[in-house]
């Protein structure tokens, strides 16, 4: 009998306000350098990092994402997090996707600068234990993590970052301004938030 191996899938979570190509660029490289049978972008509910700032609904977030992944296969939009009540925390997404899917090998992707931090999210030494940290950090860059991981066993992987300087805060500043947001999000995603009327104040 053939042995089975476990099933590797990548958790990208992030606000996604809104999705733009250097996320998808991520995941994409994720697919490759990781070997993922499936990546699942987790649109956030409520980060408890960002607090203070308002969100566009969790619709719209939800809808931008399948858009802008709707011709890979392999990306799938887990809304987990969403239809969730109260603040988002990974370690409670990890925990359900174990109880709900057995026997995966777990991939969180995040970038340097969540990676320097870790040691402040909720739970964090049970996130190490759940899943390799795939890392996404700049070509000739070092992954660097908080001393307390560096003293913690666990599993990180480099992936390496495509050289794109796109940021959500970059696109509603363009879409305030009234310029071109194609080249950041893609048609789809640059019509959807016309039709809504996204970020514009």
């Amino acid at each position: 009998m053939p042995l089975m191996l476990a099933p590797r899938v990548g958790l990208f979570g992030g606000s996604f306000d809104p999705p733009h190509l250097a996320h998808r660029a991520l995941a994409a490289c994720a697919l490759a350098e990781l070997k993922l049978d499936k990546l699942l972008w987790i649109p956030a509910g409520q980060p408890w990092q960002k607090a203070g700032r308002q969100l566009a609904p969790a619709e719209h977030r939800r809808a931008m994402v399948e858009l802008m992944i709707d011709d890979e296969s392999r990306f799938e939009l887990d809304d987990c997090e969403i239809r969730r009540t109260g603040a988002s925390y990974t370690v409670e997404t990890l925990r359900e996707r174990a109880a709900n899917h057995p026997g995966e090998q777990l991939f969180l992707i995040i970038g340097q600068d969540q990676y320097a931090r870790l040691n402040t999210w909720r739970d964090w030494p049970e996130i190490l234990q759940r899943a390799t940290i795939a890392v996404a950090a700049r070509a000739g860059e070092a992954i660097q993590a908080a001393p307390e991981l560096q003293v913690t066993p666990h599993q990180s992987f480099k992936l390496a970052l495509p050289a794109m300087e796109h940021s959500a805060t970059a696109v509603r500043q363009k879409v305030m301004r009234g310029e071109d947001i194609r080249p950041m999000v893609g048609n789809a995603v640059a019509g959807y938030i016309s039709r809504h009327r996204l970020y514009r104040e």
